[in-house]
């Protein structure tokens, strides 16, 4: 599963064509609804976040963008999380696989339940969305790139134009990674991950010049849950990462004591759930993260 240039279009569109990717699943179906922890140690990590395409868009050249707007999903009606072993924000925290199975509403209305403790409201959209990059050979799926890639930000849903700089002739775009629910950072390295069919229509912008990409929202951005406020721990530190893994360990540890839930139970909600934000990055020599829980996803 890479971004390759030299892999043969899966179909030619004209700008303005409207596209559907069906059955897009980010483990190629080793992670089925009647899945137990036992399978993640055993997935195949070449098969993991496939990609869907990729599309030729006539006239694309380097230079020029791509205008991506998703149009609708065809979801499956569950869904995953997982603590995969060595991957994650807190991977030495934990060495052990964890795994959670949701079932949801397809229309994306209710909030889906987290075991006894918390309800999850839905925003679908896909992980992941790029172009094939001008460098040569396969590339990961896994991380991000200029052309675009697995971005996990979860505003990039129903009605948001995406911009992807062009790289290659016909752009060669590509989707996968859908997602029922995510928090921002996505920290444990999963959100809610569900099977999905995805639409989405597929326009052509010349001599945008992009060096990375930009999306444009039709109106709010996130799904702030305000109604009940928010509990919210700090890390401080010279270094980002560091200060991003103590917010999130606060956060951990938190739950555990006002809700009772184990740390692999914790780390899953605040992957799918909380927020993980940079608050100040220039008051030197240390920056400040900030882990953001709604609580009304406990009522």
């Amino acid at each position: 599963m890479s971004w390759d240039n030299s892999r043969a279009p899966a179909i030619h569109i004209a700008p303005g064509e409207t596209v559907e990717f069906k059955d897009i699943d980010a483990t190629c179906k080793q992670i089925r609804r009647d899945s137990t922890v036992e399978i993640i140690p055993k997935l195949n990590f070449s098969l993991i976040n496939p990609i869907a395409g990729p599309v030729y868009v006539d006239g694309a050249e380097p230079g020029d963008a791509l205008k991506v707007t998703l149009l609708g999903f065809e979801p499956s009606g569950w869904a995953w999380s997982a603590i995969v072993p060595g991957f994650g924000l807190l991977a030495d925290d934990f060495p052990q696989a964890a795994l959670h199975i949701w079932d949801y509403d397809k229309t994306f209305a209710s909030p889906a339940m987290y075991g006894k403790w918390a309800r999850v409201p839905l925003k679908p959209f896909c992980g992941t969305m790029g172009n094939a990059q001008a460098a040569p050979g396969g590339h990961s799926t896994i991380p991000p790139y200029a052309a675009g890639g697995n971005m996990d930000i979860r505003d990039l849903t129903i009605g948001v134009e995406l911009y992807l700089p062009i790289e290659v002739k016909g752009a060669l775009f590509s989707i996968g990674d859908p997602h029922a629910a995510q928090g921002d950072g996505e920290v444990c390295g999963t959100a809610i991950e569900s099977p999905m069919s995805v639409t989405a229509r597929i326009e052509l912008i010349k001599g945008e010049k992009l060096r990375f990409p930009r999306f444009v929202t039709p109106g709010a951005v996130t799904r702030h849950l305000d109604a009940k406020g928010y509990d919210v721990t700090l890390g401080i530190g010279p270094d980002l990462m560091d200060a991003a893994r103590n917010a999130v360990r606060g956060m951990i540890e938190l739950l555990g004591r006002q809700h009772h839930m184990s740390a692999p139970d914790a780390y899953m909600l605040c992957s799918v759930a909380g927020d993980l934000r940079i608050s100040e990055i220039v008051d030197r020599p240390n920056w400040v993260v900030s882990f953001y829980m709604p609580r009304m996803v406990f009522d």
